[in-house]
């Protein structure tokens, strides 16, 4: 697992850079505007590759553009600038003559950064100049080019831009404003792009390997503005590139950045804006069936638009149906609710009574105290008025029929009351002319129901009058949405509940003005046709061999030995270990007990079962003949008692395997080397501790021979299960352990063969298994999954 011998000779390392040869300092200060004149040859430090290098510091701030340009009549220049927050940006060629280098950057965060000006190829030298301009003034650099807008965002306070000819622009001609902003790791984020005069799209990039693009939001039906809602895998800068979906569009935009990320307004409309209540003292309380009389004028508060104002508070109940009634002597009545749930209602003149009294009827959406205003509908008008509150006895909103609907379970049939069901129930119902409408002028209704996080529900929506839609919102107002199901027009929306809390499902139709009757239900889900195929129980047939005893065969290794003896007891106590199983250590694990047991192992394992081969140990390379499965003209092993087991042969015994899925798992030395042979067919996936040529640390503060071992022991029993839905994926398998080597792994030294040092960096190759691919079902799922 552990190479014998360690060079010494510790490398300095830029930032995400190449490894210099040397010491690093920096040559000297630049300033914008500044330019110096230097020369590259023998003295100077070096490159690994061989390039002579000077380096140069210069002072930033967030938001600044920078361009950096790089001439010499002698040599074929190359830049690179490094900074703060992972950030990097190389160019080689930006001048007239094609060897000129020029660098356009936006900086993300205040800092220091530095530039390196070397050579394309190794050995070249030479006198050169190096300029530091203000940015946006030579020709594309980069990925970019021109000049550029954007700048810090910061939650909760919306930029404006505007993208124009002369911006920077990406490679297939889309202008682009580049905004940054600070992330932590854990912290979710929403960053939101209106714009009417082109289609919106955003990309964002950051630390931990994140990258989402998007073009529509798909929380607004019917509308082109783009919305990014994500969770930081890492703490740094983010950067996000607001562009357009089509090359050279243009016109001004508004960006703005959410921490916590609540969507807006009810299923496929925007918030209600339009009447905003002051924060002041209320008036009084009154209660459901209670008649108040009261009077407008002077010395009573003002809206900032002038009218007076009377606000009072009233209890209510989630799904208490009420009729709130203003009436008015002198003066047109004004009347509004707001409160609990995101309630917001408002109302000038009663459609039914006609005159210019105000009503409303409204379904109360949670517990709690709700405010209700009476003012007037133009400022300064003044006069006495009467305001009820009482029961709305099932009637709907004034204009249209309550919702039709009735929920069918194992109970019989009942009406629904406000919308609300459960998990479980079916619900009968019709779309009709007189339903409230989203803004794009679909029929809709709505129902609610609670869940927890973990759980996995299908949402089905079944009509054969109109091709059907279904938006699910969460408590947090995060916005999910399906139109067809598999092979028709009707609507499966299959999730895994992401929090506590009271969800809303909107029913609709594809298309405005549809109608008719249909079927809804919210039921428990096991996934996809792939997952719910899936069993659970003791389904996991291991091989789990760890060394730390070699005798005579190569230097002891701590806690390798205890690696396969602790994921052995993880699993067996998760309830998904087989009693076929073997665990090999030390003496036992010589090559033909690994054999034999792989023999035995695999004839009891069958098409519903996941087979595992775990290794924690030394890992070696011996030279071979170079080919598509060796480039580099090495063998790698993993090394047993007694001798070692090739990539070849291991690939020769997975080929064996009629398994559902089978996992290889190497935690050593030149372990990657092994993807290439054995994850060569579909239903294999293959976790390495270090790349093919590097290799691979003791994990001491955890007390494992090594990192991937801990980690998969921990991910294995319930820790990468990222929905909490009680099933491990070989994506959230994969992003939970990235996630743990980014925080505990990172800068772990590693070496070749040949001593040339790097850091050790997991390796993952899933082959042809999919994202969403079952690994295990936790049996311990709703008791005390998790913990080790």
């Amino acid at each position: 697992m552990r190479k014998l011998l360690f060079s010494t000779v510790l490398s300095v390392t830029l930032a995400g850079g190449s490894l210099l040869t040397g010491p690093v300092w920096a040559q000297t200060q630049l300033r914008p505007g500044g330019q110096t004149q230097g020369e590259l040859g023998r003295g100077d430090d070096q490159l690994d590759s061989g390039e002579y290098v000077d380096i140069y510091e210069v002072q930033g701030r967030a938001g600044q553009p920078l361009s950096v340009t790089m001439r010499s009549d002698d040599f074929d220049t190359y830049l690179m600038v490094r900074g703060p927050g992972d950030f990097e940006q190389d160019n080689d060629d930006g001048g007239d003559d094609g060897t000129n280098s020029m660098l356009d950057v936006r900086l993300p965060v205040d800092g220091t950064y530095r530039i390196t000006a070397t050579s394309f190829e190794p050995g070249e030298s030479g006198r050169y100049s190096l300029s530091l301009g203000a940015g946006g003034n030579g020709p594309r650099g980069g990925n970019m080019g021109g000049d550029a807008g954007g700048g810090g965002l910061s939650p909760d306070r919306p930029a404006s831009g505007v993208l124009a000819s002369g911006d920077r622009t990406l490679s297939t001609g889309e202008f682009a404003d580049i905004w940054s902003f600070p992330v932590r790791r854990g912290q979710t984020y929403s960053v939101s792009l209106n714009a009417s005069d082109f289609d919106p799209y955003l990309i964002l990039r950051g630390p931990g390997g994140l990258s989402e693009d998007n073009d529509d939001d798909t929380g607004q039906r019917g509308t082109r503005n783009s919305r990014i809602r994500f969770t930081a895998p890492a703490d740094g800068t983010a950067s996000v590139s607001a562009t357009s979906f089509a090359s050279g569009e243009t016109g001004r935009y508004q960006i703005a950045l959410e921490e916590g990320g609540r969507g807006s307004g009810g299923p496929g409309r925007s918030q209600q804006g339009a009447y905003q209540p002051p924060e002041r003292p209320v008036q009084g309380a009154i209660t459901v069936g209670q008649t108040v009389s009261g009077s407008l004028g002077r010395g009573d508060r003002q809206l900032d638009s002038g009218e007076y104002i009377d606000t009072y508070t009233v209890r209510g109940r989630r799904g208490q149906q009420l009729d709130l009634r203003l009436t008015g002597d002198g003066f047109d009545p004004y009347l509004a609710i707001q409160g609990p749930g995101g309630l917001s209602e408002f109302n000038d003149d009663d459609s039914e009574g006609g005159g210019l009294d105000s009503r409303l009827f409204v379904t109360l959406p949670a517990d709690g105290e709700y405010r209700v205003t009476a003012t007037s509908y133009e400022a300064g008008e003044a006069g006495d008025y009467r305001l009820s509150v009482v029961p709305a006895t099932g009637r709907g909103q004034a204009g249209r029929p309550q919702q039709d609907s009735y929920v069918e379970n194992d109970r019989g049939r009942r009406e629904v009351a406000g919308g609300t069901i459960r998990i479980g129930d079916t619900v009968g119902g019709t779309l009709q002319s007189g339903d409230d409408q989203l803004e794009s002028g679909e029929y809709v209704d709505t129902f609610t129901f609670r869940g927890q996080r973990g759980q996995r529900v299908a949402a089905e929506l079944t009509s054969s009058a109109f091709d059907a839609y279904v938006l699910m919102t969460t408590p947090s107002g995060e916005q999910l949405e399906n139109d067809d199901g598999e092979d028709s027009t009707d609507s499966r929306l299959d999730t895994v509940l992401t929090e506590d809390g009271e969800y809303t499902v909107a029913v609709t139709s594809y298309q405005p003005g549809e109608t008719g009757s249909y079927r809804f239900s919210v039921l428990p889900s096991q996934g996809s046709q792939r997952q719910a195929a899936v069993p659970g129980g003791p389904r996991v047939f291991a091989i789990m061999v760890g060394i730390s005893d070699y005798g005579d065969e190569a230097n002891n290794l701590p806690y390798t030995d205890e690696d396969a003896e602790k994921l052995a007891e993880t699993l067996d106590r998760e309830g998904v270990l087989n009693a076929s199983s073997v665990v090999l250590t030390n003496a036992e694990a010589t090559v033909a007990g690994v054999r034999r047991a792989f023999t035995a192992v695999a004839r009891e394992a069958g098409p519903d079962d996941m087979f595992l081969f775990f290794f924690s140990g030394h890992g070696s390379q011996e030279d071979s003949v170079t080919s598509a499965q060796e480039p580099d003209g090495r063998t790698e092993t993993i090394v047993l008692r007694d001798g070692e087991i090739t990539d070849q042969e291991m690939a020769r015994l997975f080929n064996s395997l009629d398994t559902r899925l089978s996992l290889l798992v190497l935690d050593s030395c030149f372990s990657g080397g092994f993807a290439r042979n054995v994850v060569d067919r579909p239903g294999v996936m293959g976790l390495f501790s270090s790349e093919e040529d590097l290799t691979s640390a003791v994990a001491d503060k955890f007390e494992a021979g090594g990192y991937l071992s801990h980690f998969l022991r921990a991910g294995l029993a319930g820790d990468g299960d990222g929905d909490g839905d009680g099933a491990v994926t070989a994506g959230e398998l994969a992003t939970y352990l990235r996630a743990q080597f980014v925080a505990e792994v990172r800068g772990v030294e590693s070496e070749t063969m040949e001593g040339q040092r790097n850091y050790q960096n997991l390796v993952i190759d899933r082959g042809g298994v999919q994202i969403d691919d079952i690994v295990l079902r936790l049996a311990s799922y709703g008791s005390s999954a998790g913990g080790l």
